[in-house]
């Protein structure tokens, strides 16, 4: 039997996600976290620091220091919200867009290439395999966590 274990190290290491900084964009250095950060505001409409950290499943804490990085970056700008003033609205300032547009696209061109390895058949494999461990790791009570950690 493969080594699943094994078959994961592998993959983060060839994903680059053990690296300091994932991405460079706008000759700025941007951290894996960031860039998740990045994606993320960018996908959701006008989101609470709150509602961000949990869709990344990080600590208020953590996410909050890799907020005013990103801001003193320039990159993503925090608005008090008119109603509550204790909560913040995330948004991408125009230079926080143009480093997501960026990574975005060096992402797409670098799945593109590891795809061109591989035939049609193969590829919709591969995708519908990840979708499949997307929504298994979802049902996981041990998710996001380090198991027995």
């Amino acid at each position: 039997m493969e080594n699943t274990r094994e078959l994961f190290q592998i993959m983060t290491r060839r994903f680059g996600l053990l690296n300091k900084n994932c991405c460079t964009a706008g000759g700025i250095e941007i951290s894996l976290i960031q860039s998740h950060i990045l994606y993320e505001v960018d996908k959701m409409p006008r989101p609470s620091m709150q509602e961000a950290a949990e869709v990344l499943g990080t600590d208020i804490t953590t996410f909050s220091r890799q907020v005013q990085s990103l801001v003193k970056l320039n990159l993503l700008k925090k608005t008090p919200h008119p109603d509550d003033r204790r909560v913040h609205i995330l948004s991408l300032t125009t230079e926080g867009k143009y480093v997501a547009t960026t990574i975005d696209h060096q992402m797409n061109t670098y799945l593109n290439e590891v795809f061109s390895h591989m035939n049609e058949f193969e590829k919709e494999t591969v995708i519908r395999s990840i979708k499949l461990l997307n929504e298994a790791m979802a049902k996981s009570s041990v998710c996001c966590t380090t198991p027995l950690g």
